[in-house]
C-alpha cells in the first residue's frame, strides 16, 4: 500500500470513529483533510474532503503553511494535532494526526454568521451555505470583494467572484493586461484569460509587434497554440506580419515552419498566406509536389498545385 492510500484508509477509519462528533455539529459542513510536502517553500498540499448529505466533493492545492494556526510540522515524529483556519468566510476547525510532516483528520467548518450580509452589501448576493463554504476553501474575502468591485469589471456577480479566486484574477493581473493597452472589463474574459493563459506579456508583444487584438482574438490564439515563440519561428521564415486571423488559421491548419520550409527548398520561396492554407487544406504537401515533378510535371504554380488536388489528381 502506497502511501496516499494509507492516509485514505486512515482517512475512512477516523470517520466513522468520529460520527457521533459530525453528528453534533448539524449546524456546520465536515469532511475529512490530508495534508502532504509540497515542492513549493513555505507550503503544503492540503485536501478538503467531503462524502456527507450535503454533497460529495475534494478541494486539494498548495496552502500557505502559515496559515494553519496551531499547527506545527516542524516535530518529527507522529502525534495528534488540532488548528484552524480562519477566513472571512467562516473558520476550519481540523483535528487528526501527523507524521513526519504529512497527515489526515476531520474538519468542521463554522460559516460566519456576518458574512452573507457583509458580501451583500458590497454586491454580491445569493451567499447560500454551499457557496460560503467554497467562498471560505477559496479566501473570497470581503477585501477582494472591494478590489473587484474598484476594478470597474462587468458581469461580476457571486459566481464569478469564485471563479476569480480559483483562476487567480486578481488587482494585479488587471492592471497589468491593461497598462499594456488592452481595456479589458469583461469578467468572462478575464476568467478566459486565466484558463488559456493569455498573459500581459503576450498582449506586450504582440502590440510592440504592431497588433491590436481584442479579448476574442487573443483567447483563440492561445486555444489554438499561436504563441509569441513560434511566431518567432514563421517571422525567421518570412512571416513576420501576418494578419492574426491568419495566424490561427495557420495553427488551425496545419501551416508550420517546417512545411514552409519545405515548399522554400522546393523553390516556392514566399506563397501568399491563404495560399499556404489553401495547400493544407486541401493537402498539398511536399511529397505531392516532388511526385508531380518525378512524372515530368514541373514548374506547377501554388494555384495550380491546388487545383489539382480539387479536381482529384494524385
Amino acid at each position: 500500500m502506497n502511501r496516499r492510500d494509507a492516509l485514505l484508509c486512515y482517512v475512512l477509519v477516523a470517520a466513522m470513529l468520529v460520527g457521533a462528533l459530525i453528528a453534533k455539529a448539524a449546524d456546520s459542513l465536515s469532511g475529512s483533510w490530508t495534508i502532504q510536502h509540497s515542492e513549493e517553500a513555505g507550503k503544503v498540499q492540503f485536501a478538503l474532503i467531503r462524502n456527507d448529505r450535503h454533497g460529495n466533493s475534494t478541494h486539494e492545492s498548495d496552502w500557505p503553511l502559515n496559515i494553519f494556526v496551531g499547527l506545527d510540522l516542524s516535530q518529527p515524529g507522529k502525534r495528534d494535532v488540532h488548528f484552524t483556519i480562519t477566513r472571512d468566510a467562516g473558520r476550519f476547525d481540523c483535528e487528526g494526526y501527523v507524521k513526519d510532516g504529512e497527515g489526515v483528520g476531520i474538519f468542521h467548518f463554522a460559516a460566519e454568521p456576518k458574512y452573507p450580509a457583509e458580501m451583500k452589501a458590497l454586491g454580491f448576493d445569493g451567499v447560500d451555505a454551499e457557496k460560503q463554504f467554497t467562498m471560505a476553501i477559496m479566501d473570497v474575502s470581503t477585501d477582494f470583494a472591494k478590489q473587484m468591485k474598484s476594478e470597474k469589471v462587468t458581469g461580476l456577480d457571486t459566481d464569478k467572484l469564485i471563479a476569480f479566486r480559483i483562476f487567480n484574477v486578481n488587482a494585479a493581473f488587471i492592471d497589468d493586461l491593461r497598462k499594456e493597452g488592452l481595456p479589458i472589463a469583461d469578467s468572462d474574459k478575464l476568467v478566459a484569460f486565466r484558463i488559456h493563459s493569455v498573459t500581459p506579456e503576450m498582449v506586450r508583444f504582440l502590440r510592440r509587434a504592431g497588433y491590436q487584438p481584442d479579448e476574442d482574438t487573443l483567447i483563440a490564439m492561445r486555444i489554438h497554440g499561436a504563441t509569441p515563440e513560434w511566431m518567432q519561428q514563421l517571422k525567421k521564415d518570412g512571416y513576420g506580419n501576418v494578419d492574426l486571423e491568419k495566424l490561427i488559421a495557420f495553427r488551425i491548419h496545419g501551416v508550420s515552419p517546417e512545411f514552409i520550409e519545405h515548399l522554400q527548398a522546393l523553390g516556392y520561396q514566399h506563397p501568399e498566406p491563404d495560399q499556404l492554407v489553401a495547400m493544407r487544406i486541401h493537402n498539398v504537401t511536399p511529397e505531392f509536389i516532388s511526385d508531380l515533378r518525378a512524372r515530368g510535371m514541373q514548374n506547377l504554380t501554388v494555384d495550380q498545385l491546388v487545383n489539382l488536388r480539387i479536381h482529384g489528381i494524385d
